[in-house]
């Protein structure tokens, strides 16, 4: 039987509206990560944080001792889950995640947070590819908009492009509310 975590990623006081690195639609994520946090705490199984600083001295945000780079205070873990810090995008890089699943003999994510097209991508990428079951909560992530060779991407389009290309070979793509719908009709 397929045993699964819900990995809050990035959920952090700067990609907020006051913070040094706002995202796009993060308040609107946020709340259905804070939907998720709570079904998945109700099922009994197990939520994950992740919390990155960043270990540059000129770093924009999430810099080590900041409150910026603090859980934001709607989205605080419980004494009893895991708080993984991560200074690199891929959240198994250099942290103790894989210990932290493997010990709780998780074979499945559920991935929320921030940001789509960074780190996001990167967790669901490399959890396929260390044989994880993966699934991406797409309305409880956020990103930003982007420049590339002069033109400005909307937010909307970097995570809509980022979300369409895990969809199509990486992980299920679901909103909370179908994810919600789902789980509720297997626990009958």
């Amino acid at each position: 039987m397929s045993r699964q975590a819900l990995i809050v990623v990035d959920m952090q006081n700067d990609y907020f509206p006051t913070g040094k690195w706002p995202l796009a639609g993060v308040e609107e994520a946020a709340g259905n990560v804070a939907r998720l946090i709570e079904a998945t705490r109700r099922s009994a199984k197990p939520v994950v944080f992740v919390r990155h600083e960043s270990t540059r001295d000129d770093a924009p945000f999430f810099a080590p001792d900041t409150p910026g780079a603090q859980l934001h205070p709607t989205l605080l873990n419980r004494d009893e889950e895991s708080v993984v810090l991560k200074h690199h995008i891929n959240a198994f890089r250099d942290t103790e995640l894989k210990t932290i699943l493997d010990d709780k003999s998780i074979d499945e994510l559920l991935i929320v947070g921030a940001m789509s097209h960074m780190c996001i991508d990167a967790l669901a990428r490399a959890a396929v590819d260390m044989g994880y079951k993966t699934t991406v909560i797409h309305d409880a992530c956020a990103s930003r908009d982007l420049v590339f060779n002069g033109l400005t991407i909307p937010a909307s389009h970097v995570h809509g492009a980022f979300m369409a290309a895990l969809e199509f070979g990486y992980a299920r793509v679901l909103s909370t509310e179908e994810y919600l719908a789902e789980s509720e009709s297997s626990n009958l």
